[in-house]
This record gives structure tokens, sequence and C-alpha cells, in this order.
């Protein structure tokens, strides 16, 4: 894999961390957090830090290690989270964010000076947020002679060598105040002997970048051990002889001193508390890492090999119990522990593996070809009298698994595209200067990742229209006897088959005289027409159409919602408006789950043949008279046990003479849409199967009341029912106006 390709991981890496983190700062925001979600921002911050030094990304390096250096001081306890220093965190977030899009496109990285000054500042405790700090231990010296330049392996600049030993922390005046530091009687900490393979530069690895961040942790280097440094004809550049002794507080955890050495190549390290004796040295390559204590031994891993971990054990001091790092073994070396009844099961860890997107696409157009081709076979042998051969179940069953498991491969959660959406919020509040609380249910539905893809866009837009033009200012709101802040919820669920994005506000809702007259303006409509509330909410997606007195950074220039329309259009999806005056607005996008396969049942109108989603059909059934009862003209319900539901014959909907009217001669199937249920009378059912959608947008044109099309198993192409649209298209059709206005 070559380095681009790999640079690549590392910026998906980075997205992924960044989402993470959003979600760790709404937790913070709704004070539903703890020590673990601190943690959890530090170490992706953390992470984003150590690819961009590897990549050479040095504004995003740097920014992000003043950035860790306040998330650490927060997750020692060193500061205390207060709102306004939640503010400053979030706030870095965002930039944090565009230091890492300017580092992915090859873009100019943001101006953070400012940014940065605000982040010393509050690692100092010198703004509001910060409690007076608590004491940070000193950084002690690591003593510097001559030889040094070729026993950390450094032979080209000398200076380099001297501005990363000033980051630990400088020269000092010599060995003896090193002997007199560790002489000197010491709190409550961890003592950490490190010595590197001599071998550890061979694959480009730095010894001191590990002390460097022993003691960004609040670690001091007490000692700095040169015993095994030959005379200078004897030394090898590439090799190194040094090791180090880093005192370091007993508030940092075991467990994060044992992660600075996880990826070391090699070498040998121990950790103990100062006060127990000193122990020897062993390797730390492929070792395990055994923690002496009173209690069960947990398997965690380390490095490359598992290791036999337990809990450190308590002890009437503030000394925290010695950890150990031992050589590989035949087996782990531990005290003598009492056997637990049952050993506690070894967590299970998720393993992933990142696929190119262009191949997974591949294997779900197969497995369509692979349904048709299955549908074809079963076709031809039930002409031949051979359906119940059983190995044709057989087929079908698997051919059925192999389909649902691809598109579970294909499935994201709706929190890719939700993670986004607060730091939208926060950008519109600044620039509204409105007060926005944001409401999020349903992050972890699944949805086909085409969908999370292209559903970004038109969500930006709703989301924007709705702090704009929903919200009102916050003397607009107190004036109405609303809270000063308004509220935006934002919600996935999955409904018959679809999966529904709502997104609502408590605002002041549509003003539909407005809107109306606006639209007259504009020519959009003629000052004459009738229109419904429906059809006066659907005007805001007309191209051009805009309530905005005035064109600013966030709206009016009429283009907004039109593409929100035609993206979710394009999807095969369709979008709803629920709208009361003073009280807010709701807009709902009614997607397909899946883009590829689905299960129908196939009817026949006519000499034509239709599919229509099992995820909408409620029953089917042949009506009796006494069930069918006419209203005006040319319209009919069905008494379905008690509730009424509206007949809709399809071949009238969709232009077929020759189709069935007469409801007592028909077939009538009772679906549930957008419009409630309905029942859609047809003139036989013939099959009901696994179907594979093709797009009738890509393929021939976008048809109103068909979702797309498909081949059956005798190689005729049936078109796919859109309940949904065909159902609101018969509400409509009686309404000449509108046609007129179009």
């Amino acid at each position: 894999m070559d380095l681009d390709a790999i640079q690549q991981i590392f910026f998906q890496e980075c997205e992924e961390g960044l989402a993470g983190m959003e979600g760790s700062f709404a937790a913070i925001r709704a004070d539903q957090y703890d020590a673990e979600t601190i943690n959890g921002i530090f170490r992706a911050v953390h992470s984003i830090k150590g690819g961009a030094g590897a990549f050479g990304h040095e504004r995003l390096q740097a920014y992000t290690h003043q950035y860790e250096t306040l998330l650490d001081l927060l997750r020692s306890n060193a500061l205390t989270l207060t709102p306004p220093l939640v503010d400053l965190i979030v706030a870095a977030f965002d930039m944090l964010a565009d230091h890492v899009a300017a580092a992915r496109d090859g873009g100019t990285a943001p101006d953070d000076a400012a940014m940065l000054a605000r982040l010393i500042a509050a690692a100092n405790g010198d703004v509001d947020a910060a409690e007076p700090a608590a004491p940070v231990a000193a950084v002690a010296d690591i003593v510097v002679d001559a030889p040094v330049e070729a026993a950390v392996g450094v032979s080209d600049d000398f200076d380099d060598l001297m501005a990363m030993l000033d980051d630990v922390g400088g020269p000092t005046g010599g060995a003896q105040e090193d002997a007199d530091e560790a002489a000197a009687p010491a709190a409550a900490e961890w003592r950490v002997h490190f010595r590197p393979n001599p071998n550890a530069f061979d694959n480009g690895a730095e010894p001191l970048l590990l002390v460097r961040e022993l003691v960004r942790m609040g670690g001091r280097v007490i000692a700095c051990d040169t015993s095994t440094l030959p005379s200078l004809t004897a030394m090898d550049p590439e090799s190194s002889y040094l090791a180090w002794e880093v005192a370091i507080p007993a508030s940092v955890d075991a467990e994060d001193i044992k992660a600075v050495f996880e990826f070391s190549e090699g070498g040998t390290v121990t950790i103990n508390t100062a006060e127990e004796p000193a122990v020897a040295a062993v390797p730390v390559a492929a070792a395990p890492v055994v923690e002496v204590a009173p209690e069960p031994v947990a398997v965690a891993p380390v490095a490359a090999a598992p290791a036999a971990v337990a809990a450190p054990a308590p002890a009437p001091t503030p000394a925290p119990a010695p950890v150990v790092v031992a050589a590989p073994a035949p087996k782990p070396v531990a005290a003598p522990v009492p056997a637990p009844a049952t050993a506690p099961a070894a967590p299970v860890v998720a393993q992933t593996i990142r696929v190119d997107l262009d191949k997974l696409d591949r294997l779900v157009n197969l497995v369509g070809e692979l349904v048709i081709t299955q549908a074809m076979l079963a076709q031809r042998l039930s002409c031949n009298d051979m359906g119940g051969v059983p190995e044709l179940t057989d087929l079908d069953h698997l051919t059925r698994e192999l389909q649902e498991s691809t598109m579970a491969i294909r499935a994201q959660p709706m929190k890719t595209v939700f993670s986004r959406v607060p730091r939208i919020i926060r950008e519109l509040e600044g620039e509204t200067g409105k007060r926005v609380r944001l409401e999020i249910e349903g992050e972890m539905t699944e949805v086909d990742k085409t969908v999370v893809e292209r559903i970004g866009e038109p969500l930006t837009h709703l989301i924007r229209n709705a702090v704009d033009h929903g919200l009102e200012t916050t003397e607009e709101r107190a004036v109405a006897g609303k809270p000063s802040e308004g509220v935006v919820r934002l919600s996935a669920a999955h409904q018959s088959g679809r999966i529904v994005i709502t997104v609502a506000d408590d605002g002041r809702g549509i003003d539909r005289t407005r809107v109306r007259a606006k639209a007259i303006e504009r020519g959009i409509i003629a000052p004459d027409a009738a229109l419904s509330d429906e059809e006066i909410d659907n005007l805001i997606f007309a191209p051009g159409f805009s309530t905005a007195s005035t064109v600013s950074n966030i709206s009016g220039r009429g283009v907004g919602m039109d593409v929100v329309r035609k993206n979710v259009q394009a999807l095969g999806g369709r979008i709803g408006i629920h709208s009361k005056l003073g009280q807010g607005s709701s807009f709902s996008l009614s997607l397909p789950l899946t883009l590829a396969v689905v299960d129908g049942m196939i009817v026949t109108v006519g000499d034509q043949t239709y599919v229509i989603p099992l995820s909408h059909i409620v029953e089917s059934l042949r009506p009796s008279d006494r069930a069918v009862t006419a209203i005006g003209p040319d319209g009919a319900v069905l008494d379905v046990r008690g509730s009424y539901v509206p007949i809709y014959p399809v071949g009238e909907q969709l232009g077929i003479n020759q189709g069935e009217r007469d409801p007592g001669k028909a077939v009538l199937i009772v679906v549930e849409g957008a419009q409630g249920q309905a029942a859609l009378l047809v003139d036989t059912i013939q099959d009901q199967r696994q179907v594979v959608v093709k797009s009738l947008e890509a393929n021939y044109q976008a048809i109103d009341g068909l979702a797309g099309a498909t081949i059956l198993g005798d190689g005729r192409v049936a078109l796919i029912i859109d309940v949904d649209a065909l159902t609101a298209r018969r509400v409509r059709a009686p309404r000449p106006a509108l046609a007129h206005a179009a």
C-alpha cells in the first residue's frame, strides 16, 4: 500500500474521530458526561496529532498539540469544566475540523493564532472558564553531554536534537542535580524506567518522542542513564544507547502510561511506584504486561501480543499499585491470587476492514443480477411443473440471505450525517443572534450508504431554513410568550419500509398569506389560482422562491428548498410539510431504505404488469357489494372493518384504458401511504417475489406515480408503483386551478 493510500485511511479515521467528538460535546452540553467522555475527546485529538506528524501536516500537528494540552488538564482535574470552558473546547473543535479539511484537500490552513492564544490562556487558568488550576508538576531536566547526538541516533543536525530536548525540559546544570532529584523523597507517583532497543531507529522510530509524551502527561525526567554509551570511535550513529527514568504523578492512570509504549519498536520498560524496589527492566516488544494485585487476572491487548492485566490493588496510601512490563515467557508471572469461581470472559473486540466503495457497489449489482437470474430459473421451472423442487426453495432462501447480508454491509447509521448538524447550528447562532437548542432522535437508525452520502446537502438546507426563517428572534419569542431559546428537532425512524427524516422547529410557522403573495409577485402562480393549504406550503419548493427581504449568507436567493426537493426526488423519496402559524413547522423526508432490491407483489392492470412494494401492503381482498360505497360521480370508499378508505383504480391513475374499474370484479389491495390507508384497484395478483429496482431517471425519465422498474423472471419489464405519489396525485387531480397555475 502506498503512502497516499495510508494517508487517506488517516483522514477517514480523522472523520470518525471528529464525529465521535461531536457526540461527546452533545453529551457534555446535556450534562450527561463522565470522565471517560473527556478521555474519549482527548484520545481522538491525540490520534489526529500523531497522524498529522507522521504525514508532515505541521500546522495541524501544532494545533492539536496545544488542544490536547488543555484537554489533558481537564481529564486530570487540573481544570474544572465550566460552561465558558465548554464553549472554548467546542470552538476549538470547529477549528480542528477546518484544519483537517485543509490538510485533506490541500487547502490553506485556517488562521488559528487567536484560538491558540485562548487555549494557552485557558491552560494557564487565565480565563473565566478555568477555576484556579491545580499545581502542575514541574518538568525536570535531562542531562545532555557531547556524545548525546550519536546516542539518540540523530547524526545530521544537533540543533534539532537540542530543540527537541528543550521541549522535554531543557538542559541542566549537571548529573549531580539529577542524582539529588532521584534521591529526594517523592510523593506518591509512578516511576518509569525506559531503555529503547539498540535498533529502535531502523524503522524510523524516535524514542525521545516517547519520553516527551510522558513529560506531556505531567511526568518529569529524573535521570538519564548513559552507562552503555561507548567511546566516540566505537559509537554507531544509528543505534540507541540512552535510557531514562521518568517520575509521573499517581493521578495518571497506569493504562495511559502503558499506551505510550504500545507501538514502540522494542526495548525494555519497567513501571513501579516510588516506594517499591527497582524491578529489572525486561523487553517491551511483543511482551505481555502483568500488574501485580490481589484481583482476578483479565486479558487485554498491549502492543502486538495479548496482555494479562489485573486491577491495581487498593492501598491505605494514595500510592498506585506497581505495574511491571514483563518479558515474553511461557506463562505470565503474577503474584499468587485466589482463583475466582469462574474466570471473567475476555471482551470481544470488533474487527473491521476498509473496502473500496466501487468493489462494494459491484458486489451489490452482482447480487441484484443473481436475484433476477434466480427469478428467471424459478419461472422456467414453474412453467414445466417443477416449481416444488426442494433445491429451488433452498436457492431462494440462500439468495435472500445473500441479498440481505450485502445490503447490511452498505448500511450506515444516520449519526454519520447528524454529527455535522451541531456545528451548523452553532454557526447559525453566531450569524443570526438567535439561541437554538438542538434535539436529536434516532441517530443510530441505519440506512443505505448512498442515502447517507446524498442526504447531507438537503438536510443542511432544511436546518438553515428552520433557524433563519422558522425560529423567531429572542425578542419576538418573548412577545409570543415562548422561551427565549428556540428548539430544532432532528429525528430519523423506519416507517413502512422507508426511512423518514424529520426536521421540526417551534418557530413562527408558515405564513401562507405571505407565501401566496410572494408567489404571485414572482410569477409562480396566477393571481386567481385556487390553492389548498398543502399546495401553498409546497410553493416554497418552487425555483427562485424566497420570502427573505434581503439576500444574506444564509438565505434570500430562492435556491435552497428547490435543491432539497430535487435531491430528495433523486433518491426516490418525497418531502412533506406540516405547519401551524405561530407554532412551528415540520419537514419530513421519506426515503427508500435500500436502492437495490425490494419485496414486491406482482399485479396486472389491463395488459400491463406492475409491482407494489410489500412494505406498503396491509392486506388484499375481493370486496362484497355492501363493502363498497360510491361517493360522487367517480369516487368510492371501501369499508375495512368499520374504517372507510378511498379506492384508487390504478388503471385510471396511470392512463390504462383496459384496466378494471368495477370493484366487484377486481382485487383491492389495501396499502399504507403518506396520505393514510387507501385501496388500490387492480385486475389480478400474479405472484410475490424479490425484485431488483432499476432507476427510471437513469434509464428513461422520472414518471409521477412510479418509483422505478424491474426485470421479471420471464424477461418482461415491470414498473414499480410509488404508492405515496400515486395516492397523493389522486388527491390533487380534481383541482384544475392548480394545473392551470403550474
